[in-house]
């Protein structure tokens, strides 16, 4: 069995560690908890918890925003998703919309990629705004759809039409580990790649662990 040679990053279609970028935007307290169609907010920040790990196995550029902590307002980052990203800077902002903040669209063309993987709270407001401006501007955007919520069922649903129709391909977080690892000879990211869906996977990272027993790892 041999694998095809590797795609060139610029011309494949899929996520690859060289053309993709995480964008997370707002995963904020208040957020998260007035974001009820995630049914259980602690699924949703496991989720975006995961998915940090995610970026930071394959070494994608992170963008981080928050809206209206410098004023006082809201809160900062929820404490389990900074712990993933110390050193990651954050964009505070006043707009609603992350794309209409110069400083935060700056940091995303500064990455170079072409393809955002993005996350927001609420569906509705704060993924879709940035998400279909993003697309305007020559991007493609992958909503990442277990790891956001809107602030009821209807409107979470209508969001993600709205940007499917736009364009956008949604995406889950295991969808993004597995499209970034794509080939199991790719050994220097396998060990990492299986710890994480031992840990967060449920039935996938077992079922992945079984068939690929030769690889002795532990759940992190």
């Amino acid at each position: 069995m041999t694998s095809m040679s590797e795609r060139d990053p610029q011309q494949d279609p899929l996520l690859n560690p060289s053309n993709s970028a995480l964008v997370l935007i707002d995963y904020q307290p208040a957020q998260i908890y007035s974001a009820v169609s995630a049914g259980d907010p602690g699924e949703l920040i496991a989720n975006v918890v995961a998915l940090a790990k995610v970026a930071r196995l394959f070494r994608l550029p992170i963008i981080l925003s928050t809206v209206q902590v410098s004023n006082g307002v809201n809160r900062e980052t929820i404490p389990q998703l900074r712990e993933q990203l110390p050193d990651v800077r954050v964009y505070d902002r006043m707009s609603i919309n992350a794309w209409q903040d110069t400083e935060f669209v700056q940091a995303v063309r500064d990455t170079g990629r072409s393809k955002l993987i993005m996350g927001a709270l609420w569906t509705e407001v704060c993924l879709a705004f940035p998400c279909l401006d993003a697309m305007r501007d020559g991007y493609e955007v992958f909503p990442i759809l277990d790891a956001v919520a809107g602030t009821s069922k209807t409107a979470h649903d209508a969001a993600i039409q709205r940007m499917v129709q736009a364009g956008a391909q949604p995406v889950t977080w295991i969808s993004v580990l597995c499209e970034l690892q794509r080939d199991w000879s790719h050994t220097e990211t396998t060990e990492g790649m299986l710890a994480i869906a031992l840990e967060r996977g449920g039935g996938f990272g077992t079922e992945i662990a079984l068939k690929l027993d030769r690889t002795t790892v532990g759940a992190a």
